[in-house]
């Protein structure tokens, strides 16, 4: 291996599905592995296989579809686990069984209940097991970081030995500060004597915001993987970003002499992507992928980058893939330039899905004359990527005013059965939100409302993003998007409340 090529392994469809209410289907985690194969990721961790049977059609379909990058799924030092794992992944053409134990003094006293003896038995025996299966096999001692050094050394030696060829050092709660992580790796990299066998990997959390610092301070130190996610999702405040590691590398090659595999131009596309189908915004202030990041208002700026790029902006727009050039589709652009555009964004639908997204793109294209991308990847997410629909939005009609009650008549299609309700609210939302739970009894809990304008102008398509929490507490993302904010309201909602019945019907036949 080139001691200077850093291998990236993304967990955006493992990890970063944790993110609270970023649920994805089958089908949209294949598009997403699809498209992190075109970006150039080295490895997929496409799912923790044993944990549902949706988790394992998942995994299975990615390693089916994916060609390239190496496939990987997750599992427990279980038996059942790494045979699961290996069931979902022995069609890929190159499959990974990441296995994992937590290391640390208080994981294995206050979780596992065991002895560090009983923990190393099982990292070795998983291993082993695992080796037995697939030729490529990863170890993580999960709160390696806080792990005592010398034991967490001695159970790195014995899964190397065991025949791990990567080897994970997470820290899982984000608790490392940048010096003190490089120091740690270097530790491990100077005194585990068998540790030229194994690639050290490291996956951090960036719970106090140093995820990406404490990276970076690993691979300076000898880790060769680094474990990433798009946009930096996954639990609590998420995983190291891929687009900041990456393009840190890129541009910052004076003190980081390494290379990675990364079409850097295919980062925005990818973002975009992620964002669309997860339901999590990206911030405007992010780093690289943000709305501002290559947005200048200050006049001294301004008057800067017009004389000189670089005075200002220490990468292009373009080299992310980012440029001003928008495509404006339109009635008449038909349905090859619709479908090579889908393409070109990332993408992939069957004849029939096609035929769908394209009459939705007349019906829009009438309204606003002039369609992005930004509508386009609102349509694909609308009628394609929902949910199962159990249930319809077939009519609504809405009264409101500064002088009147808002009341909304609602009809739903469930099946073959129509049902019709009307109620009154706060506003026009609350009354649609209303009157459809009139019709639809599944009790939950409606948190965070978004809307926003998918484009510019007062004709653009607005889209609809909810939070809803069943009595599980389980939390799902509801999305809709319709030039009518009120319609858009409305199948956020509906599409919410099919996700969750899907949901509660997969729970129940298990």
């Amino acid at each position: 291996m080139n001691d200077k090529r850093i291998i990236i392994f993304d967990t955006t469809l493992r990890d970063g599905e944790q993110s609270p209410g970023a649920s994805l289907d089958i089908k949209e985690k294949v598009q997403i592995a699809l498209q992190l194969e075109r970006l150039g990721v080295d490895v997929i961790e496409a799912g923790f296989p044993v944990s549902s049977p949706v988790q394992f059609e998942a995994v299975e379909s990615c390693s089916t579809e994916v060609k390239n990058a190496v496939v990987c799924g997750l599992a427990r030092t279980l038996e059942k686990d790494i045979k699961s794992a290996y069931e979902a992944l022995k069609h890929a053409t190159r499959a990974r069984i990441h296995t994992f134990i937590a290391t640390s003094p208080i994981h294995m006293e206050y979780k596992l209940h065991k002895k560090p003896d009983e923990v190393l038995k099982m990292a070795v025996e998983a291993v082993k097991f695992a080796k037995s299966l697939v030729n490529d096999v990863e170890f993580s001692g999960e709160d390696a970081f806080r792990s005592d050094p010398g034991f967490l050394k001695e159970v790195v030696a014995a899964t190397i030995d065991a025949g791990a060829g990567t080897i994970n050092i997470p820290d899982t709660v984000g608790y490392a500060i940048p010096s003190e992580f490089g120091e740690f790796i270097r530790d491990i990299m100077e005194n585990v004597p068998n540790v030229s066998k194994a690639i050290i990997s490291v996956h951090c959390h960036n719970d106090l915001g140093l995820a990406v610092a404490n990276s970076l301070m690993a691979i300076r130190n000898g880790a060769r993987q680094v474990e990433v996610a798009v946009n930096g999702l996954g639990e609590r405040a998420g995983n190291a970003s891929l687009e900041e590691i990456v393009m840190s590398i890129d541009v910052r090659k004076d003190f980081l002499d390494f290379t990675t595999g990364i079409n850097t131009k295919e980062i925005y596309r990818t973002s975009q992507l992620v964002s669309n189908l997860s339901g999590i915004r990206v911030q405007p202030n992010k780093a690289i992928v943000g709305a501002n990041a290559f947005a200048h208002e200050s006049g001294i700026h301004v008057d800067g980058l017009l004389k000189k790029r670089s005075t200002y902006e220490i990468m292009t727009p373009e080299s992310i893939g980012l440029t001003d050039m928008k495509i404006i589709l339109g009635r008449h652009s038909g349905k090859h330039g619709f479908k090579k555009r889908l393409e070109d964004l990332g993408y992939m639908l069957s004849d029939s899905e096609l035929d769908a997204a394209f009459e939705r793109f007349l019906i829009v294209a009438d309204k606003k004359k002039e369609v992005f991308d930004e509508d386009i990847a609102a349509i694909i997410e609308d009628e394609i990527h929902s949910s199962p629909k159990y249930y319809t939005l077939d009519y609504f009609h809405i009264s409101s005013g500064s002088s009147t009650i808002p009341t909304s008549t609602v009809r739903i299609k469930l099946g073959n059965e129509v049902k019709q309700a009307s109620a009154w609210g706060d506003g026009p939302v609350d009354a649609t939100y209303k009157a459809i739970n009139e019709i639809v009894d599944i009790p939950i809990k409606l948190g965070e409302y978004s809307l926003r304008a998918v484009t510019e102008g007062t004709e653009a398509m607005g889209e609809v993003s909810l939070r809803m929490m069943v009595n599980d507490g389980f939390v799902i993302t509801g999305r809709g998007a319709s030039t009518d904010i009120l319609e858009a309201s409305a199948k956020a909602y509906v599409d919410g409340l099919n996700k969750i019945r899907h949901r509660n019907e997969n729970h129940n036949a298990k």
